[in-house]
């Protein structure tokens, strides 16, 4: 059996999730509502259908009361609709605790509230993630033998595993995640913030539960920020953080009584399952005197809290539980300390200049400015800055500086990797060691200084760097740590938090943010249920029509009716992300089983591993070939076709120059668009990339020819084969020869390229990157051929440089700047290739960080 289309899954955790019942379903919570005797009309308390879908149009809309007026439906007044909302069915019901405190407060703190096994409850039983969780522990290998493990989920985990046997035969266990940080309501309410507590279920797997649209994470509580009135300062700080914690103990105890006794829950289909919530262990504490507390525990560098909540959350350690994530501690931690050690290594001007001349690459950012004086840096900018920062420092900075960075990054690189195998781990602590063998250098060169004073540092006290020997024992024990990033739940902050209070009065901001979200809730479960309702309904009719049918015809047959690909749909419809990737392996799927075909040959196409997509109208519909030869500067065109069908047909002999062609015109495209399968998931795709290659033009001195990786031996599939059997090229021209009317050859429709090779001339020590250099001739003209369009393997990162360290150029591989206004150097000039493929560990494409693994080039499809 395989695990994620590419590992075998060894085994499951036997004596787990016994079933013990039927039990409620989503669509039964439906119809035991309070208004469950109209059953006649199920959209109650609205009319019909379209007044439902007018008013769940209206509510979404950041419309005014007036504006709301204006539509006159089954409710007159945008007041009487929000009547209408409060009647439909109940969901989670917020509720409001006073927490009492030892020292006085400015105000009474408000701790607002959901039951938070409810919550749990309600992600176990909701239908969307049907067949997207995880019920048991399992173990996954590379291979049958069973001698490599590899981490992922959760339950792939050895803690998963080991938790499974601290609790009752039978029973399921539901991992819970908890986030919480402070955030901004908004820009103009004088500095107001609040403090949500998220909530999900380690169970769904990590894909889905990363997905800001699945809704995984609930707000389960509001956690108060009180003013406290203490003449100490610096006491304010622990008073508050006791203050959080007594808030956390009240509004998980449902959990900790789940841990304890267990808990009866149903799952997406209704099964009753025995579910265990694991907790953590008691930590002893015993304060007398608040001040005196707090100065011993400073002596231990303790925070002085008094009474953890987890303290007896059982089945739990908080060394196990506390894990890093890849925003804070991987991706700030490389802006606040890479970065700045690479400002100091180059100047900030330098720096600027290097990433402003970088060649443009599609879909990923450009820093036409520079990085220095960059504001509000998010995460998502601070990695596309990891991906660009060691090339941008080679040759430039000293070696060993360059090594440390190097060897930084790729710990970064490898640790994101959806799954990670024990040698992954392997790798990833190999790095951190590598980058403590180098760090010496940063010290050494005066790069590491302090932020305010600019002064020298001579030490590397950083919390972040002395949490990075964690990783490699936490992934055992929780999986993947990419699943635990903080990324979807600061996202979630704008839909739970900063949206609802854009429609408020800057007054109560914890009471309105509330009811805002109540009012949301209802909706969305009403629409939920009702598009559920109407599905089965569709599904009951078409099948009792097609059993009278098969009765009138005299046949008698079982007639199922299967509504589960219908429910499917319509839940991916509401929940799923409304714009999903595109997936060229589906398109040629569609494309291969439609009775008609679009286009011969097809646009959409697929070869081994890899997706193509060309535009249906190509730039040039009919050009000569020595049109074109001249318009891309390629004087050997006419004779590589030459050479290209020549071996078509078995024949080896080198084409002359003026060699007559059995055709005259070609098709030409620009730019094509390239798509494979996830490296861990090979029934995942990766991010789309577009090779480029157009002709000189104004913004273009030189042209725009992007590198790829092509295949030259069959036997030889990318990317587990790297670069054997493969070759770095340059793309030319994307073409497809335009035969004579009515004759059918065997050389038409097919798509082509003309490519210049790369020869790899060696590996820089300090970065692995590959030198390359352009292969030439005897005559000493650049090397070009043609080949099928479809041999091409990956897109290629890679740039031109000059060797002449002490006036270092970047160019594009056509040797123009990025505005195409340069001088061409001369002579031939070498590319570093940047772009990688790890042997084993490839991060999503929203982590990835340029970096390869020592042994050889890596170069990605997803590219970093």
């Amino acid at each position: 059996m395989t695990y994620a289309g590419h590992f075998c899954l060894g085994e499951h955790f036997k004596g787990t999730v016994i079933i013990y019942g039927i039990g409620d379903t989503f669509l039964r919570h439906f119809d035991m509502d309070r208004h469950f005797h109209c059953q006649t009309n199920m959209y109650y308390p609205f009319t019909n259908f379209g007044d439902w879908e007018m008013a769940n149009f209206l509510l979404q809309l950041n419309l005014s009361m007036r504006e709301m007026k204006k539509m006159l439906l089954s409710f007159w007044t945008a007041k009487e609709l929000c009547k209408h909302i409060e009647d439909l069915p109940k969901g989670l019901c917020w509720k409001v605790h006073i927490v009492p405190t030892r020292h006085p407060t400015t105000n009474p703190v408000q701790l607002y509230w959901h039951d938070s096994l409810k919550c749990i409850e309600a992600l176990f039983n909701h239908p969307f993630y049907a067949g997207k969780m995880d019920y048991s522990p399992f173990r996954v290998f590379t291979a049958a033998e069973r001698v490599m493990r590899v981490y992922s989920e959760w339950m792939s985990s050895d803690g998963a595993w080991d938790l499974q046997t601290k609790v009752p035969v039978g029973s399921t266990l539901c991992g819970v995640i908890l986030s919480s940080d402070k955030t901004n309501i908004t820009n103009v309410c004088g500095g107001k913030v609040a403090h949500p507590l998220l909530i999900s279920l380690a169970n769904i797997r990590m894909n889905v539960r990363n997905k800001g649209s699945s809704h995984a994470f609930l707000l389960t509580a509001l956690m108060p920020i009180a003013e406290f009135i203490y003449p100490i300062m610096r006491i304010h700080l622990v008073l508050e953080a006791r203050l959080f914690h007594a808030c956390l103990d009240f509004v998980l105890e449902p959990l900790k009584k789940a841990a304890q006794f267990g808990q009866m829950m149903a799952d997406p289909l209704g099964n009753i399952c025995f579910c265990f919530t694991p907790l953590l262990e008691s930590i002893p504490c015993d304060p007398n005197d608040i001040e005196a507390y707090f100065d011993a525990c400073a002596q231990f560098r303790l925070s002085g809290i008094l009474r953890p909540f987890w303290r007896d959350w059982l089945l739990s350690d908080p060394h196990r539980f506390l894990t890093l994530e890849c925003l804070h501690h991987w991706h700030h931690m490389s802006w606040d300390h890479n970065v700045k050690w690479c400002k100091c290594a180059l100047g900030s001007e330098e720096l600027d200049f290097h990433f402003s001349l970088l060649p443009p690459i599609t879909g990923l950012r450009q820093f036409k400015s520079g990085i220095t004086k960059l504001k509000q840096v998010g995460g998502c900018t601070q990695c596309d800055i990891q991906r660009y920062l060691v090339i941008v420092i080679a040759g430039t900075a000293h070696p060993d500086v360059v090594a440390a960075v190097h060897a930084l990054t790729e710990f970064h690189y490898l640790a994101q990797a959806p799954a990670i195998t024990e040698e992954g781990c392997e790798k990833i602590a190999a790095a951190l060691a590598k980058f403590h063998h180098y760090k010496q250098a940063i010290i050494d060169g005066g790069l590491r200084r302090g932020d305010q004073s600019g002064s020298i540092l001579e030490h590397w006290e950083i919390p972040k760097l002395e949490l990075l020997q964690s990783v490699v024992p936490s992934i055992s024990q929780v999986g993947s740590v990419l699943q635990w990033s903080a990324d979807t739940t600061e996202h979630t902050h704008i839909e739970v938090i900063k949206d609802p209070a854009s429609r408020m009065n800057n007054k109560d901001y914890s009471s309105q943010i509330c009811r805002h979200l109540d009012r949301v809730e209802k909706c969305r479960m009403f629409d939920t249920t009702v598009c559920l309702h109407r599905t089965a309904e569709a599904g009951s009719s078409s099948s009792a029509v097609e059993h009278d049918r098969d009765q009138s015809d005299g046949e008698v047959d079982h007639v199922v009716d299967d509504v589960g690909e219908a429910e499917a749909a319509v839940l991916n419809d509401l929940w799923a992300p409304k714009q999903s990737p595109s997936d060229f392996f589906e398109i040629t799927a569609k494309l291969l089983a439609s009775t008609t075909l679009s286009s011969s040959p097809l646009r959409t196409f697929v070869r081994g591993s890899t997706a193509f997509h060309l535009n249906f109208h190509p730039t040039f519909c009919h050009l000569s070939v020595d049109a074109a030869a001249e318009k891309f500067a390629i004087p050997d065109l006419r004779s590589a076709l030459g050479d290209y069908l020549a071996l078509y047909n078995c024949l080896t002999r080198q084409s002359a120059q003026d060699i007559l062609l059995p055709f005259e015109y070609l098709q030409i495209w620009y730019k094509v668009r390239i798509q494979q399968r996830v490296y861990h998931d090979r029934a995942s795709t990766a991010l789309v990339y577009t090779i480029h290659a157009q002709p000189p033009n104004g913004h273009w001195k030189y042209g725009r020819y992007d590198a790829a990786i092509l295949q030259v031996d069959e036997g030889y599939d990318w990317p587990d084969s790297g670069l054997t059997g493969h070759a770095v090229v340059e793309v030319c021209l994307i073409m497809c020869p335009c035969p004579p009317k009515g004759i059918n050859v065997p050389w038409a429709n097919h798509f082509l390229v003309y490519v210049r090779r790369f020869d790899v001339v060696n590996v820089e020590p300090s970065t692995h990157l590959h030198v390359l250099k352009r292969a030439v001739r005897a005559s000493g003209s650049y090397f070009g051929d043609v080949f099928p369009l479809d041999q091409i393997s990956s897109f290629a990162h890679s740039t031109m440089i000059s060797l002449i360290l002490q006036s270092l150029y970047y160019y594009s591989l056509a040797g123009s700047s990025i505005n195409g206004d340069s001088e061409q150097p001369k002579g031939n000039h070498k590319a570093r290739l940047w772009c990688y493929q790890p042997p084993l560990q490839v991060p999503p494409p929203s982590y990835t960080v340029q970096q390869p693994p020592h042994t050889s080039l890596w170069i990605s499809s997803r590219l970093l």
